[in-house]
């Protein structure tokens, strides 16, 4: 009993001590910027459900800022709207989204510097009335409550929006939904973000997968308040998801494995411009370049010196298509 406990303590702290994506910009962030060629779609729909300004007065009236408008389309083009304390906003989009290699689709929120987070929940749904949640994680101090204008760290977040500041997307991967019975994670229809009161007040208080307490900032009583929603972002639409790009006759990448280098090989109909992308295993952007290819035949040398061993997915994207092919890094 006693070494099942000291182990307990040990998983215990180890969970306390977790550190998950830095902020964007800073190595190994999962942030996605709203530019990314990975982007195929934007929302086309939202629908608000507004909080209080300040839940814990209701004479503080609503959150006032933006409208459902603001949105839609890409992030950063037409404002944001704030969905107060609890809020809600369910997005919708021309064509579901399907599952792919890595993340799905990516939140934007707008604030401004990397440690001032207003976090929310996030929902998914394949019908619009059953809807799963992304288990969520925050590990911040929960003794203290973080004021209106107060710090988090975003290592200490896991998939909560609002992560990243303006313009960088939190992203989402429907993999880890796969098991849920009563939604179809190859045909997501609606996306549900909630606003997560981050009040420690019992009354109030909101809790990620373990049963912490989620500190964010709080009261913000202002038309401001709570999560400020910019815009959604998707992968792979279904329509347009993972296919054989029409651009080019065939793509080859060798030596795979490999230990320090590959090169692709890319047989292209015309001269056009596409991008490069890799992500590793954890379906994390780690690599993404412009470049431009002539007609017939083209190598492209890629450096993979830098990166750990594992399995990755390396992609060439056109328009609004992309191909990928795994490779293995195995560093002798």
């Amino acid at each position: 009993m006693q070494r099942l406990l000291l182990l307990l303590g040990f998983f215990i702290g180890l969970q306390l001590h977790a550190q998950y994506a830095p902020a964007a910009g800073q190595v190994g962030s999962s942030a996605l910027h709203k530019d990314s060629a990975i982007f195929k779609a934007w929302a086309t729909q939202c629908n608000i459900l507004r909080g209080y300004q300040d839940i814990s007065n209701v004479l503080s009236g609503f959150a006032a800022v933006g409208d459902s408008t603001m949105a839609l389309g890409k992030a950063g083009d037409n404002g944001v709207v704030s969905l107060g304390d609890g809020g809600v906003a369910i997005i919708k989009f021309n064509t579901p989204i399907k599952n792919g290699p890595g993340s799905d689709f990516a939140i934007f929120e707008n604030t401004f510097i990397d440690s001032f987070l207003e976090l929310a929940f996030v929902e998914v749904s394949s019908d619009g009335k059953n809807y799963i949640r992304f288990n969520s994680t925050s590990l911040t101090q929960d003794t203290l409550q973080t004021g209106p204008f107060g710090y988090t760290n975003p290592r200490k977040i896991n998939n909560l929006a609002g992560k990243f500041r303006a313009l960088w997307g939190t992203p989402f991967d429907l993999d880890e939904l796969a098991l849920f019975s009563n939604i179809n994670i190859n045909a997501i229809t609606h996306i549900k973000i909630i606003d997560v009161v981050g009040s420690l007040n019992k009354q109030y208080a909101q809790y990620d997968q373990y049963n912490h307490k989620i500190n964010d900032p709080w009261p913000t009583p202002f038309p401001s308040s709570g999560f400020d929603l910019d815009a959604v972002g998707v992968m792979y639409p279904v329509n347009t998801g993972i296919q054989k790009m029409s651009a080019f006759a065939g793509l080859t990448l060798f030596p795979n494995p490999t230990n320090n280098y590959c090169n692709l090989e890319i047989n292209a109909l015309e001269t056009h411009a596409c991008n490069l992308i890799i992500y590793d295993a954890a379906g994390k952007l780690v690599f993404e370049e412009s470049f431009s290819l002539n007609q017939g035949l083209n190598t492209k040398r890629i450096d993979l010196s830098n990166y750990e061993n594992g399995c990755y997915q390396i992609g060439l994207s056109k328009a609004n298509q992309v191909t990928y092919i795994p490779i293995i890094i195995a560093h002798e």
